[in-house]
Formats: structure tokens, C-alpha cells, sequence
């Protein structure tokens, strides 16, 4: 386990994501029920399940962002909380962020980057990684739904962190933008980052990911390796994800 005043370095093959019995209530509803799974560096690890699942919530849960019932989360060891410098840890984007339509979207990242003490050269660095060194100057008020899910990858990847959640980051690409997300993501788990992604789009979930995670109701329905999964592709995550939520699909 890593103290304050190690690096945040995990090996490969060990798990950089660590959930254990993750419960969150609301109200009478319980959201998250004794979630546990893990999610280790060098992959891309799918978080897939029905609207109301408690994806979402998880993933909040993991960033500190909501307080869990029961259970724990940690990333690289710690508390995401406990972090010293979370921007060098742990990157997300959790939803379409909002951005100050009359700021171009390279002035938006250097704002970021001030505030966290980064260099604007990682700016530019974090732009060509998301492909949008060309429209970095233009103000983001225009921007397209896909050009601000990419702006908002940019600003998780400006600490250059170990790990990424990423809540749905498709929305909003066409097909050339989500065949560039999926080798993007390939690459930064290739460099040895953990890349954990929730999504509905369980074909694309399938070309990308290494391992899976099913979920509904919040709890775990299966998980492991893709092959592991689907057989080798003897069956497709799709239909494996159809059986295990009693085949109502994406609701």
C-alpha cells in the first residue's frame, strides 16, 4: 500500500483499482450493493451494465466524489481522497463538461494547468494525443458534443495520470471519433495505465477492452478476461450481457 510520501507507482498485473463491498444508499433505493472488483495497469477494463445499474455511482464512489455506506475504494492504495496530487493519479471524465464558450478550448486546458502547476507544453502535448490541435484555438462555445467529450479526455490526461475512469466517453462520436477513442485508449493502457470505462456500447466495450465487468442492480454479475467471458467468442459480449440482466437489454 502506498503513504503520502511514496510515489504512486503500482506494478503491472497488480491492481490499481481496488473496490471492496462498495455499498451506497439512497434512501430506500440501494444504488451499490457490496460491489468488489479490481482493475489492474497495462489494460482496458469495461464497466457494463443496464441504465441504473450503479455505474455511475461507482465510479463516483472511486473519486471521492460520493461518500460510500459500507465497503471501500481505493486508487493506488489510497483513498482517492488521500491523494497528494491527484491530477499525477488518477484522470476522469465523468460526464460532458461545460466549458467557458468564449475560451478556446486550449485556453480552457491552460487554466487547468496553471492551477495544477503543469507546463502549458503538456497542453499541447494533451491536444494531439485527443486530435484537436487544429481547433484548440477556436472558442469552445461552438464545440460539438464529440469535440468536448475529447477536450474533456484532454484535461484527464493533463497530470499525465496512472489511471483513467471514464464514464461513457463515446457520446457523441461519429464513427471515425470512436474507432480514434478506442486505439487512444489501446495505446494509454498499452504505456501501462489502467483504463477503466463504463459504456453501453457493448460491441465497441468488446474490440477494446481486455477484461469486463457485468453489473446490475449494484452487484456484480460476472467478471474476467473477455475470453474468459465470452468463450473465446464462442458467444459475444452482447449476448452475454443480454442472459445475465434477464435479457432486457440497455434500459
Amino acid at each position: 500500500m502506498q503513504t503520502g510520501t511514496e510515489d504512486p507507482v503500482t506494478k503491472v498485473g497488480s491492481p490499481a483499482i481496488v473496490a471492496r463491498r462498495l455499498t451506497k444508499r439512497f434512501g430506500e433505493v440501494t444504488a451499490v450493493d457490496g460491489l468488489s472488483f479490481e482493475a489492474v495497469p497495462g489494460k482496458v477494463t469495461g464497466f457494463v451494465g443496464p441504465n441504473g445499474a450503479g455505474k455511475s455511482t461507482t465510479l463516483r464512489m472511486l473519486l471521492g466524489l460520493i461518500e460510500p455506506d459500507d465497503g471501500s475504494a481505493t486508487i493506488l492504495g489510497l483513498p482517492y481522497a488521500s491523494v497528494e496530487d491527484p491530477i499525477t493519479v488518477a484522470g476522469a471524465v465523468l460526464e460532458v463538461q461545460s466549458f467557458h464558450p468564449l475560451r478556446s478550448g486550449r485556453n480552457h486546458l491552460r487554466v487547468l494547468a496553471a492551477a495544477a502547476d503543469i507546463d502549458d507544453g503538456r497542453v499541447d502535448e494533451v491536444l494531439e494525443i485527443v486530435g484537436m490541435t487544429a481547433a484548440a484555438r477556436r472558442k469552445a462555445g461552438p464545440y460539438s458534443l464529440g469535440m468536448r467529450q475529447r477536450l474533456g479526455l484532454a484535461a484527464a490526461l493533463l497530470g499525465d495520470p496512472s489511471v483513467l475512469i471514464l464514464d461513457e466517453p463515446a457520446n457523441g462520436l461519429d464513427p471515425h471519433g470512436i474507432r480514434w477513442l478506442r486505439q487512444t485508449l489501446r495505446d494509454l493502457a498499452a504505456d501501462g495505465k489502467a483504463v477503466l470505462v463504463s459504456s453501453h456500447q457493448l460491441d465497441e466495450v468488446a474490440r477494446m477492452a481486455d477484461d469486463v465487468i457485468v453489473i446490475d442492480r449494484g452487484r456484480v454479475l460476472r467478471q474476467g478476461t473477455l475470453d474468459e467471458l465470452t468463450g473465446a467468442g464462442e458467444t459475444t459480449l452482447e449476448d452475454l450481457f443480454l442472459e445475465l440482466t434477464d435479457g432486457k437489454g440497455i434500459r
